[in-house]
Order: structure tokens, then C-alpha cells, then sequence
């Protein structure tokens, strides 16, 4: 990591709450999920995995990918199109193999 005794890398951030009932919700899936291992030998090779990216054509980029250099936390405001358009990578990964999609 490159820094200076001035400059430091900021982060853009994003939160979000996480409500009660998703803990709930994801405790009913962990107990769902060791039920399923229980009953069926091979249930983790029928687990799917999958993830999409959005790759936006005007050059914007996601502020969880960026870092800005500065002494001073910069209050950064970045005006982009409302609908810009973009290519969609969707993928998925499982015991059969690799899929991948692009819309």
C-alpha cells in the first residue's frame, strides 16, 4: 500500500440495517440446510453458488472498488445518467461445474 505522511486511502461507504427477522430467516436456513445434510448423503452437491456483476459502459465505477487519496475525508458527490447502460455478468459455481451468463 503506498501511503504518505499526509495522504491515506478513503473508502466510500455504504450501509445497510440488518433487521431482527433476517437473523431469524438465516437461522432457519442453517437449521433447514443441516436437516437436508442429515437426511440426503450427497445435499452438498446440489448447492448452487451465484453471483452477478453489472460492468457500466460510461466508465462509472462502484465506490466499493474505489479509493481516494487525500489528507482530509473529501465529501465526494458524482453525478451519473440515470439509466446508464451496462452488461450484466451473471455466474454460478456448483459441484457439476461452472455456468456463466451474460445479458
Amino acid at each position: 500500500m503506498c501511503t504518505t505522511q499526509y495522504t491515506r486511502p478513503r473508502a466510500l461507504r455504504c450501509m445497510s440495517d440488518v433487521p431482527v427477522s433476517d437473523h431469524q430467516a438465516r437461522r432457519r436456513f442453517v437449521e433447514w440446510a443441516q436437516n437436508e445434510i442429515a437426511v440426503v448423503p450427497d445435499f452438498h452437491k446440489r448447492i448452487l453458488f451465484s453471483d452477478e456483476a453489472h460492468i457500466w459502459l460510461n466508465g462509472y465505477v462502484n465506490k466499493q472498488n474505489c479509493r481516494i487519496w487525500s489528507e482530509a475525508n473529501p465529501q465526494v458527490y458524482v453525478e451519473t445518467p440515470l439509466h446508464p447502460e451496462k452488461l450484466t455478468v451473471w455466474g454460478a459455481l456448483w459441484a457439476g461445474g461452472i455456468l456463466l451468463q451474460k445479458r
